[in-house]
């Protein structure tokens, strides 16, 4: 399982990407559609079909493409806000990969500092 630090900022991109891209096309898209920098944040991808994620991470000098396919069922994508990016924190990732619905999820209300 893949660790993130609570000082990065997970994206996950809310339209589906061709999976033939690797690193370089990935971090176009990044800079291209969704106007960010993938040097600085943690990037989700999705296929057309919701089977496979691909995660591209900068750290410690190279860049990380983290991709995992389902043998059965697809992703559930949460909706997005703004219409390109959904913000997520590691623990919702987790989920994520696990299978797990987020929309069906409820967080306990209390108190967290904001994400900035």
């Amino acid at each position: 399982m893949l660790s993130f630090p609570r000082t990065v900022k997970i994206h996950l991109a809310t339209a589906p990407v061709d999976f033939r891209k690797g690193h370089a096309g990935l971090c176009g898209v990044v800079r291209d559609h969704l106007e960010g920098d993938p040097l600085n944040h943690v990037w989700v991808f999705y296929n057309k079909r919701r089977k496979d994620l691909k995660i591209l991470w900068f750290d410690h000098g190279g860049f990380l493409l983290a991709h995992k396919k389902l043998a059965r069922g697809r992703f559930k994508i949460p909706d997005s806000r703004d219409g390109r990016t959904v913000r997520m924190t590691a623990a919702e990732l987790a989920a994520l990969l696990e299978g797990i619905d987020l929309s069906r999820c409820r967080r306990l209300k209390r108190w967290n500092p904001p994400m900035t």
